[in-house]
C-alpha cells in the first residue's frame, strides 16, 4: 500500500496550485455531467425544436462520440501545448459550444454544436486525472483521488436528475447555459494560475495525422455502434453494419500505427504494466455499473411505478448522499488498507445491491431501493478511488498523461458497451416474458376469464366494448409484469458481472511503499 513519505523529499503544492486545480476538477464535473444532462429532456428538446425521435438521439450520441476520440487525444495535445494552454482552451471552447447549444434553433445546429461540445470539452477529464498525480506529493493522492473518484461517480449519478429539473423549472436551454459562467471562471482561473508544465512543440513536428484519423474512425464508430445497435436492432440496420466495418478498418490501421510509429498519437504501450491494465480492465467494469444502473433505476421508476422526474431525484438521491459520506472515509482508508482488498470487497459491494434489486416487484419505492442505492453509492466511491490509484499513482509522470487518456476512454466505453447489452437485454427478455405471460392468459384460462371478466364488470360497459377494455387492461398488466422481469434479470446479470470482477483485484501488484515523487516537469 502507498506509505507516507518524508515532507523534504516531496514538492509542496502552493495555494496557486491548489486553486488552480480545484478549478480543473470543477470542469471536469461540467464535462461529465453533460454526458447526462440531457438524457432526461430528450422529448422536451424534440417538442421544441419539432424533430424526429432519430435525429433528438443524435444530441446524446454526437456528444458522446466526439468525446470518445478526444479524451485519448488530449494526452499527445496537453504534451505538446502544456496543461495550462490545453485545459485552458478546452474549457472555454466547452462554454463557448455550450452558448451556441443555447441558442440553437434547428436539431441540427444543436447536433453539430453539440459534438463540438463533447470533442472540445472531453479534453478535460484525463487532464485532471494526470495533474493529480503530477503536482500532489504521493501522501496526498488519498485525499486528491477520493475527491476525482467523487466527481467522476457523482456526476453521471445525478445528471440526470439536474437536467430535469433545469428543464421543469426554466426550460431546455438552460440545460447549456448553466455552464456559461462557470465555465468563463475556469477558463479564466486556469489560464492564469496553471503552471504544472511546459510545452513540447517539438512533439507537433513528427504528428501522426493517420493514427488520428483512424483512431476516431475507430472510437467514434465504436461509440456509435453500441450507442444505437440496441435501437436499431443491430446488424439488421445497414448504418450499423457500416459502423462496425468503418471501426474494424479505423483499428487495425490505429495499432498498426501505435506499434510501428516512433511517435504514436496514443502509446499503448503502458499497457505493459500490470496494474495498469488490470485498473484499466477494473474501470471498464465500472463504467457498465456506473453508467448502467444510473440509466436502469428511472427506467423502473418511470415505467413502472409512474414516477415524475422529481420523484426518480428524490429517490435516486440517496446514491448521491451516500458517495459524499463515503469520499472521505475512503480518503482515509487509502493509506491504511490493502488497496486491492478494498477494490475486491466494493465489487463485491455492488454486486450484492444488484443481487437485491434482482427481486424487484411492481410495488417497489423509496424504502425497497434504500439499501441497494446506499451499497451502490458506497462501493462506487470504494472502487473508484483505489483503482485510479493504483492504475496511475506508480507511473512516471512522463507516462501519466498518456495514461489517463485511455484509463477514462476505457471507463467511457464500458458505459457505452453497458447500455448496449442493457437496452438489448431488455429488449429480448421483455419479448421472452411477455409470450410467456400471454401464453399463460390464453383463451381456456379458467383464472384469466374470471379476472377478465372482473375488469370487464369495473369498467361498467357491456358486451364487446367491456370485453375490449378489460383485454387491454391485462394487456398493459401483463406487459408491466414483464418488464418488471427483465429489469430483474438485467439486475441479475450486473451481480454476476460484478462478482466476476471482484477477481481482478488478485491480478493486481501490490504498490511499493515508497513510489517515485510525482512532481511537476
Amino acid at each position: 500500500m502507498i506509505g507516507p513519505v518524508a515532507d523534504e523529499d516531496e514538492p509542496r503544492v502552493s495555494e496557486r496550485r491548489f486553486i488552480a486545480f480545484l478549478a480543473m476538477v470543477f470542469g471536469m464535473f461540467m464535462a461529465i455531467l453533460d454526458i447526462q444532462v440531457v438524457s432526461a429532456s430528450l422529448a422536451t428538446i424534440q417538442a421544441g425544436l419539432s424533430a424526429s425521435a432519430d435525429e433528438v438521439a443524435w444530441v446524446q450520441t454526437a456528444y458522446l462520440v466526439a468525446e470518445v476520440v478526444m479524451i485519448p487525444l488530449s494526452g499527445f495535445l496537453s504534451r505538446a501545448f502544456s496543461t495550462r494552454i490545453a485545459f485552458t482552451f478546452s474549457a472555454a471552447g466547452f462554454t463557448l459550444m455550450s452558448l451556441l447549444c443555447s441558442f440553437s434553433t434547428s436539431i441540427d445546429q444543436l447536433i453539430v454544436w453539440r459534438a463540438l461540445q463533447g470533442f472540445i470539452g472531453g479534453g478535460m477529464i484525463p487532464t485532471v486525472f494526470s495533474a493529480a498525480y503530477s503536482i500532489f506529493p504521493r501522501r496526498k493522492t488519498s485525499m486528491i483521488a477520493a475527491i476525482i473518484g467523487l466527481v467522476a461517480t457523482l456526476a453521471p449519478t445525478i445528471g440526470p436528475t439536474i437536467g430535469g429539473c433545469l428543464t421543469d423549472l426554466f426550460s431546455w436551454r438552460w440545460l447549456f447555459l448553466i455552464n456559461v459562467g462557470p465555465g468563463i471562471a475556469i477558463a479564466l482561473t486556469t489560464w492564469l494560475l496553471v503552471d504544472f508544465d511546459r510545452p513540447e512543440l517539438r512533439l507537433l513536428r513528427r504528428f501522426d495525422w493517420l493514427g488520428l484519423a483512424s483512431m476516431a474512425l475507430f472510437l467514434g464508430a465504436l461509440e456509435y455502434l453500441l450507442e444505437e445497435g440496441p435501437a436499431k436492432n443491430w446488424f439488421d440496420d445497414g448504418r450499423i453494419v457500416w459502423a462496425a466495418a468503418i471501426s474494424c478498418s479505423g483499428a487495425l490501421v490505429f495499432f498498426a500505427r501505435a506499434f510501428t510509429t516512433e511517435n504514436p498519437i496514443v502509446d499503448l504501450r503502458v499497457f505493459d504494466d500490470r496494474n495498469f491494465w488490470t485498473g484499466t480492465l477494473a474501470a471498464f467494469v465500472l463504467g457498465v455499473g456506473l453508467y448502467g444502473l444510473t440509466y436502469v433505476y428511472p427506467i423502473y421508476l418511470a415505467r413502472v411505478r409512474g414516477f415524475s422526474a422529481q420523484q426518480i431525484g428524490e429517490t435516486m438521491f440517496v446514491t448521491g448522499l451516500s458517495q459524499f459520506v463515503a469520499a472521505p472515509i475512503v480518503g482515509r482508508l487509502l493509506t491504511r488498507m490493502d488497496l486491492r482488498l478494498m477494490i475486491g470487497l466494493a465489487f463485491v459491494a455492488f454486486a450484492s445491491g444488484a443481487a437485491i434489486s434482482a427481486g424487484v416487484t411492481q410495488d417497489w419505492g423509496f424504502d425497497q431501493l434504500l439499501v441497494p442505492q446506499i451499497l451502490r453509492g458506497f462501493s462506487l466511491m470504494f472502487m473508484m478511488a483505489p483503482i485510479n490509484n493504483l492504475a496511475l499513482g506508480a507511473l512516471p509522470p512522463a507516462r501519466l498523461k498518456n495514461a489517463s487518456g485511455l484509463f477514462n476512454v476505457m471507463r467511457n466505453l464500458g458505459g457505452a458497451f453497458g447500455l448496449a447489452v442493457i437496452n438489448t437485454t431488455l429488449d429480448r427478455r421483455f419479448d421472452l416474458h411477455f409470450e410467456r405471460l400471454r401464453e399463460s392468459l390464453v383463451w381456456g384460462n379458467a383464472r384469466a376469464q374470471e379476472f377478465l371478466a372482473g375488469l370487464a364488470a369495473l369498467y361498467g360497459q357491456t358486451g364487446e366494448e367491456a370485453r375490449l377494455a378489460a383485454t387491454r387492461r391485462l394487456a398493459a398488466l401483463a406487459a408491466r409484469e414483464a418488464t418488471v422481469m427483465a429489469l430483474a434479470d438485467v439486475f441479475l446479470g450486473m451481480s454476476l458481472l460484478f462478482l466476476a470482477a471482484a477477481g481482478l483485484a488478485v491480478f493486481m501488484r501490490r504498490p511499493a511503499a515508497t513510489p517515485p515523487a510525482g512532481a511537476a516537469h
